[in-house]
């Protein structure tokens, strides 16, 4: 029998080593716990990008998105974030938004949007006005041309690419419609480890069978995520207003923008942020579709302003539900030829209107002006001759001699009269009145008369006197 000494320290040992392995098995709860925590947060790497014309609501729709009141647009390309939490799992995120302009010439910056390091992780959202109907399908082309030109430029693997698409299909097919009541506590969360935006093929339903697609759908497989958003849906009543559109030029749109969802593999919503309508919803569907929050909205297509299709509900059939409320249209009419754009007239410009002066007023006016002029000369003098007390003030210039006519006095003579006219023309005072047009006419008159008497005075024969001489001559 062992001493009570030596048992009591064997007894010591072994709760020391139990002590120990109690230690070490709480830092591997820990450490556990640690690692699995780390592995369901939320990733922070995942981004939207909008695309979509000028005035259609993008840089609206995204402060809606993120609860502020007042936009703030930009121009170029602009940076958004809006706050992502999951209510069950206390987790929090932000999601990245790109908004980029609706400008042609900034088609280049998507090169920091999407580039070939995150592609997996992006959604995009096409966005058109119902304020412009007449362009949405316009615009939608146009955009999801630009974004298929930029992934090609991207020069993605092959193979990646071909998953991107296959994931795609996969969505489809594999896209369950919530029941009816069912909320989204009662859906369950998928596993963080797998990427919602392109989810991996279940290894566990390997058996399950997946129906084919339809022939349009997703026949432009582009490999991203996208939902078309159509906002403005406030301006139905004022088409219905002022443009005549009827429900069947409504359920004509609907089917139109369906079918082109269905060709990219794209969900649809139609939203208004002045009237607060499917905004929550949208947020919602993004989280669902992004980070795999539970959704449990079902597609909704009876209100023409509220519309929601998700990805995967549509097909052929479901739309051509549609056509039967098409009585002057016909599904396959071309849409611009049915949703035609209105012509804008321009306000008639009209001349403004002038009032006529009174009479007395103008003819006032008229006399206050003359009186400021100067007043002619002296009575009985020639408007052009100056006035005599202006003859002693005359340049010093040298004067013209005036030419003796036959040895006589030229001031006693009608010659000597028109030389002293023509030299007070010479020598008039520069500060003497602009002569007016009458002034002129009236002197021309006098010059001419003038001549003509001396020239009546020159054809009269002098008389010559009797005498010798005249005989000799």
């Amino acid at each position: 029998m062992a001493p009570v000494g030596e048992r009591n320290e064997n007894m010591g040992a072994i709760a020391g080593d139990d002590d120990d392995n109690e230690a070490q098995n709480l830092w591997a709860t820990i450490l556990g716990e640690v690692q699995s925590s780390s592995a369901s947060n939320l990733p922070s790497t995942k981004s939207v990008l909008l695309l979509g014309d000028n005035e259609s609501g993008k840089t609206t729709l995204v402060a809606k998105l993120q609860g502020v009141e007042e936009p703030k647009k930009g121009t170029g390309l602009e940076y958004y974030f809006i706050d992502i939490k999951d209510e069950y799992r206390d987790e929090k995120a932000r999601l990245g938004v790109w908004v980029l302009d609706g400008d042609p010439s900034h088609n280049g910056l998507l090169k920091y949007c999407i580039t070939k390091d995150n592609f997996e992780h992006n959604l995009v959202l096409l966005v058109a006005s119902m304020s412009n109907p007449w362009s949405i399908m316009e615009s939608l082309e146009k955009w999801t041309s630009v974004l298929r030109e930029h992934i090609d430029r991207l020069k993605l693997q092959h193979e990646d690419r071909r998953e991107y698409e296959e994931s795609l299909v996969r969505f489809f097919q594999e896209y369950t419609e919530p029941e009816e009541g069912q909320t989204s506590q009662s859906v369950v969360a998928p596993r963080r480890d797998v990427n919602p935006l392109h989810p991996s093929a279940s290894h566990t339903e390997e058996d399950r069978v997946l129906l084919p697609l339809g022939e349009n759908t997703l026949s432009q497989n582009l490999g991203i995520p996208i939902v078309v958003v159509i906002t403005k849906t406030d301006a139905i009543s004022t088409l219905e207003k002022e443009h005549d559109y009827r429900e069947e030029h409504f359920d004509f749109i609907q089917q139109h923008i369906r079918k082109f969802c269905l060709q990219i593999g794209a969900a649809l919503v139609y939203t208004s942020v002045k009237e607060d309508k499917n905004c929550d919803l949208l947020y919602r569907y993004l989280e669902h579709r992004i980070y795999g929050f539970p959704f449990s909205q079902q597609a909704y297509v009876v209100e023409k302003d509220s519309v929601f299709v998700p990805t995967g509900w549509d097909n052929e059939k479901k739309i051509k539900i549609l056509y039967e409320n098409l009585s002057s249209m016909k599904a396959e009419d071309c849409y611009e030829d049915v949703i035609v754009k209105p012509m804008t007239r321009k306000p008639v410009q009209r001349d403004a209107e002038v009032i006529a002066e009174d009479e007395q007023v103008f003819l006032v006016k008229q006399q206050m002006q003359l009186s400021k002029q100067p007043a002619p000369g002296a009575a009985g003098e020639s408007p052009l001759r100056p006035p005599a007390a202006a003859t002693n003030k005359q340049s010093t210039s040298p004067r013209p001699t005036t030419p003796q006519l036959d040895g006589k006095n030229p001031q006693n003579t009608s010659e000597g009269m028109l030389a002293n006219f023509f030299n007070s023309l010479l020598n008039k005072n520069t500060r003497t009145p602009v002569p007016t047009k009458a002034d002129k006419a009236a002197v021309t008159r006098d010059a001419t008369a003038e001549l003509e008497r001396l020239t009546r005075s020159k054809k009269t024969p002098e008389v010559k006197p009797n005498g010798p001489d005249s005989a000799a001559s």
